[in-house]
């Protein structure tokens, strides 16, 4: 085995709540959070994803830097975040080393919140959305390019514009 390859050991838990309140219309779904994101104990943590300043750029206010003000932020355009997995085996914050996935249970937000549109931000999280989840929610999800700094194909600019017509 290669110095840099890693074993996949014991499944990790998804130890971040989901930001919501009863207000909250629009639920944004990652698949699950980074080794940085799991370092800092709040969503897109990693300093280099598009995350924050997306929704910024659409709901035109400044791009929040503490997790009180990224809270804030969600809260006040009634956005509610978190992921679809909530224990997995994963390498790293690679999400094709996803594996054993065990789903969060959606029905505390779904029944605090009146949640109108359903996000997932990237491929991955739509995927694990629409095979783990949709069936016990009867809600369709829209699959959005991911913020994540390894969708480069994806500037700052086109994902607001993409993410604007599903968010705002």
């Amino acid at each position: 085995m290669k110095t840099n390859e890693t074993l996949i050991g014991e499944p990790v838990l998804h130890e971040i709540a989901p930001v919501y309140n009863e207000n909250s219309k629009i639920l944004i779904l990652g698949s699950f959070p980074s080794v940085k994101s799991r370092e800092s104990g709040f969503f897109y943590g990693h300093p280099q994803n598009r995350f924050w300043k997306v929704l910024a750029g659409i709901l035109e206010v400044p791009v929040p830097v503490t997790i009180e003000e990224k809270k804030e932020m969600l809260l006040e355009h009634r956005i509610a975040v978190w992921d679809v997995i909530a224990s997995c085996r994963i390498t790293g914050s690679s999400d094709s080393s996803i594996k054993d996935v065990v789903p969060n249970d959606f029905e505390k937000i779904l029944s605090t919140a009146k949640i109108e549109r359903i996000c997932a931000n990237g491929a991955t999280a739509w995927k694990l959305y629409e095979k783990y989840v949709k069936q016990s929610t009867g809600m369709g999800a829209v699959k959005l390019p991911s913020t994540s700094p390894a969708n480069a194909a994806w500037s700052l600019e086109r994902l607001i514009e993409c993410w604007k017509e599903y968010i705002k």
